[in-house]
This record gives C-alpha cells, sequence and structure tokens, in this order.
C-alpha cells in the first residue's frame, strides 16, 4: 500500500459496489490484478467489464500483458496515473428504474438494438448507448430514454469488449464519435469502435432456423464462413 498514491486509496475506500471493490481490493493487496485471477478466484467471466466498473468510478486503471497458467500473454490491470482521476465520475454507475426499463420495451420492443432478436423483457440489459467512461458528467438521465437501448447479455458483453478496446475511450473520449458508432446507434452509425465496418446482425428463430441449418452444411462442404455465403447470396 505504501506504493500506492494517497489520492487513489482515499477514492479506493468510498468504492461499495461489489465488483468495482473485489477489483480494487485485489490490486491494493497484490499490485495487480489479471482477467485469470478474476475468472478463477473471484468468477467473473468478462473481466474487462469488471475493470470498466473501476474506471466508471473515476479510478484509473493501466492494462498490461501478464502469463497466464499455461504460458499464453493475457491481460492484468494495476492503478494508473493519479493525475488522470476522473472526478466527474465519483458518483459511480447507476442502478436503473423499471419505469426506465418500461419505457424502453414501449419505445423499441422487447428486442436486443443490436442483434435483433426478440428476447423476454427480464432478459434485456440497459446500456448507456453513449459509455459512461466517455460521457462522464454529461451521462444520460433516465429522463432521456433515447439515450439507453435494451441489450441481451451476450450483446452487451460484446459491446463492453469493444468500448474496451477503442481508441476514443483510450484516448480522445469524444461524444459525437460514439454518437456515430455502431455499439451506440446500431440503426444510423459511420463506424464501429472506429473502423469502417458495416455490420448485419441476423438471428434465426423458429422455422428460419432451417434456413440457418442449410447454410451452416453449406458452409461445412465450401469452407467459407457464413457471412461470406451471406454476402454471396446478396450479389446474386
Amino acid at each position: 500500500m505504501d506504493t500506492i498514491d494517497p489520492k487513489i486509496l482515499e477514492l479506493a475506500k468510498k468504492i461499495t459496489a461489489k465488483r468495482a471493490k473485489t477489483v480494487i481490493d485485489h490490486i491494493i493487496a497484490h499490485g495487480s490484478v489479471s482477467t485469470e485471477e478474476l475468472k478463477d478466484i473471484y468468477g467473473y467471466d468478462h473481466p474487462p467489464r469488471a475493470a470498466r466498473d473501476v474506471r466508471e468510478n473515476g479510478i484509473p486503471l493501466d492494462t498490461f500483458k501478464v502469463l497466464d497458467k499455461q504460458g499464453r500473454k493475457i491481460g492484468a490491470y494495476r492503478f494508473g496515473d493519479p493525475r488522470k482521476i476522473e472526478g466527474h465520475k465519483l458518483a459511480g454507475r447507476q442502478t436503473f428504474s423499471k419505469h426506465l426499463k418500461d419505457t424502453l420495451v414501449a419505445m423499441y420492443g422487447e428486442r436486443c438494438a443490436v442483434s435483433g432478436i426478440a428476447f423476454q423483457g427480464r432478459y434485456l440489459q440497459i446500456d448507456h448507448r453513449i459509455p459512461y467512461e466517455v460521457a462522464g458528467d454529461e451521462v444520460a438521465e433516465e429522463n432521456t430514454p433515447d439515450k439507453f437501448m435494451l441489450l441481451s447479455g451476450a450483446a452487451q458483453r460484446k459491446k463492453s469488449w469493444e468500448c474496451e478496446q477503442c481508441p476514443n475511450l483510450k484516448g480522445a473520449k469524444d461524444k459525437a464519435i460514439c454518437s456515430s458508432c455502431y455499439w451506440a446507434y446500431p440503426e444510423n452509425y459511420d463506424h464501429a469502435a472506429t473502423r469502417p465496418l458495416r455490420l448485419l446482425n441476423l438471428g434465426f428463430s423458429g422455422q428460419d432456423c432451417e434456413v440457418y441449418d442449410h447454410l451452416l452444411e453449406e458452409s461445412k462442404r465450401t469452407g467459407l464462413p457464413i457471412q461470406d455465403l451471406v454476402i454471396q447470396r446478396l450479389k446474386g
């Protein structure tokens, strides 16, 4: 603890959210925490989300590489430069109300904004369109429901990973860049985490699963990914 800046320690004492506190306490005790430790010791299947919880509370973390038990390179986290403490985020990530959930379901229906697949409402999660780390003190409030989206658990984890790796989040934190990103507004975007991509997520359910099964069989037979087969069909 003698090597940790007092400003970070003082902020760390104020964090009570379980996941963020777990990461913080481990770093205080051991100097850093790896993605393997977050999975094996604490059961967090998506370690970058746990690290984001700390950052969303304004505490800077540096990401670096270590070796796991098999000698492979994996990510790890330690406290960053105390001069990068973001005071406008010290309130932490908010908990959303049932009223907001009901409002979003009424606006968008019971479906994931990214995949377009229908889910029962209880399986959908509320997410800020623009990540908390970028929006900071201008983070959306519940009286602006259009600034939120409904995501399946899988889509939320994928968005979290893409945002974690995004050059904009790591650098300028420009809200305008996020506002034109697929992961914030999949219905109207220019890029995906700053990459010049156009994405089409197709979900197959009910009798349509047979279409997917045929594509899968052809993919295995030809060695072409399903995405390439769909593009071939569209090109005629």
